[in-house]
């Protein structure tokens, strides 16, 4: 496991870089690890080296490795920072700075979750504790099936891929139950892939009108998935669209500001065109092996 940590200080290194280029602060994007398919081992190993914003594609597999995460990381941390312990109470935050790229900080102090230690790259409105009491952040970046919205506002942090009215209502209900705000970013479907999720591009006004009277749900960016390709420079107009359908789109929805986009062969690329999150999988974990 002490590949994970080199490949996070890489990648970590390469976001800086990559910021640097196009003259952005460092502290503006936040890593997100990737960890669907991969062992609770693997997901405490990069816990180790200071991740603590975490993404998973499917319901059921996160609801599954929640325990053993939990379970190993209680064996890791001081009885102050174990599951169920006190914890900084927003981890989703900008101003708790964790998994945005940068250096300096405990990454088990407040200042430097959800994950990366690093500066604070400005203000954002609070989210609830952790879900289950984890010491990490965990969001759903796969598609939501209605028959699983309860389950996934129960155990996630936030949904990253919200794309329908329906489901936003459905979530909005479970989250009022549970006492809590639940952020969401809404994917946008740009690539014309069949096996792509997410709104159409015209939908987006419409939805985020409509997610005004809902309000234990906080919209908080966009999300989408260029069509993939072995050329990084593809995905550049797609990365660009998004930014544009957000600036578009503000004054619907002010606190519509984060752009989830960029992944392992194109992340770059991303943060070019704006990204404020990044979603590594093999860039960190190496190439996954499904059962």
């Amino acid at each position: 496991m002490n590949s994970i940590a080199s490949n996070l200080e890489r990648v970590r290194s390469q976001i800086a870089e990559a910021c640097n280029g196009v003259k952005r602060d460092p502290g503006e994007v936040l890593l997100m690890a990737v960890s669907k398919a991969q062992p609770a081992e693997a997901i405490v190993a990069a816990w180790e080296a200071g991740q603590r914003l975490f993404g998973e594609n499917r319901v059921q597999e996160w609801q599954a490795k929640q325990p053993q995460v939990a379970l190993l990381l209680g064996q890791l941390a001081a009885p102050e920072d174990r599951p169920g312990s006190e914890k900084p109470t927003d981890f989703s935050s900008k101003e708790t700075a964790g998994d945005r790229s940068g250096s300096g900080g405990s990454p088990l102090t407040p200042a430097a979750a959800p994950g990366v230690p690093g500066p604070a790259g400005g203000a954002s409105p609070a989210a609830a504790e952790p879900a289950a009491g984890l010491p990490l952040c965990a969001h759903l970046i796969g598609p939501l099936q209605s028959n699983k919205t309860a389950r996934a506002a129960a155990i996630f942090d936030a949904v990253d891929s919200l794309d329908s009215l329906r489901t936003a209502e459905r979530l909005n209900t479970v989250a009022q139950a549970l006492g809590k705000t639940l952020p969401v970013l809404i994917e946008v479907k740009l690539s014309p892939e069949p096996t792509k999720h997410g709104l159409a591009p015209e939908d987006l006004p419409g939805l985020l009108a409509a997610l005004q009277s809902l309000q234990h749900l906080e919209v908080r960016g966009l999300m989408t998935v260029p069509p993939w390709s072995q050329d990084p420079e593809t995905a550049r107009p797609y990365f660009r669209l998004l930014r544009q359908l957000r600036d578009e789109n503000r004054n619907l929805c002010p606190t519509l500001t984060e752009l989830s986009m960029g992944m392992s062969g194109d992340f770059v690329i991303a943060i070019e065109e704006g990204s404020t999150m990044v979603r590594l999988g093999t860039a960190i974990f190496g190439r996954r092996s499904y059962p």
